[in-house]
């Protein structure tokens, strides 16, 4: 099992990055608040990871922290959320923010986040809230976020990565950018995530 990988950054895209490794290219699933704080193509990276495996398949998730790692381990632990939908809650939400909603049973929160519905956000208060008590704080911090030019294409893409329809997201980052071109992308992206989730 790879629990850990370090080397040269390759390439990256708004869900994915691929990391060279003494000439070897993995491919590593992030989620967003782990691709805004990556360094330059060519530039040295490590990630915490976890390896999925499946009859058919072997997919490596990574994290820039062990704080987001440890949180999407404990969401694959809840009843129907696997690895793409616990991606995705964490491209939704900080870990921070995650943590507090689940602690406060706000459902409402929860069910902001695309692919997250009335049930599975009560599972997750459930089988959750007593785990996260016993996690160090350090668990709770959230991600540092980088700096880096905005792109509308990369903001729209991770938008419809996230489970929303191009169009709704088209709108929604023209809208962030109609007056602030120069927006980091992470920025774009949560302003845009606040947007649709008024909606």
């Amino acid at each position: 099992m790879i629990a850990s990988l370090t080397g040269r950054l390759k390439r990256k895209a708004t869900d994915y990055l691929i990391v060279d490794v003494v000439g070897v290219g993995y491919q590593v699933s992030v989620p967003l608040s782990s691709y805004s704080s990556l360094p330059e193509d060519g530039e040295e990276i490590s990630l915490h990871i976890h390896t999925h495996l499946r009859e058919d398949s072997l997919s490596l998730f990574g994290f820039l922290t062990e704080a987001e790692k440890n949180m999407f381990l404990l969401l694959m632990g809840v009843s129907g959320i696997g690895p793409k939908l616990a991606l995705a809650v964490l491209s939704s939400l900080s870990v921070r923010d995650l943590s507090h909603a689940i602690q406060a049973s706000d459902d409402s929160k929860l069910c902001s986040i695309p692919g997250i519905g009335k049930k599975t956000a009560a599972r997750m208060v459930l089988e959750l809230k007593d785990k996260l008590k016993h996690l160090a704080p350090s668990t709770l911090l959230q991600a540092g976020a980088g700096v880096m030019a905005g792109d509308g294409e990369d903001a729209v893409s991770a938008l419809v990565n996230l489970g929303y329809k191009k169009p709704l997201a088209e709108e929604a980052v023209r809208k962030i950018r109609s007056d602030r071109a120069d927006l980091p992308l992470e920025t774009i992206i949560r302003e845009a995530l606040n947007v649709l989730l008024k909606r």
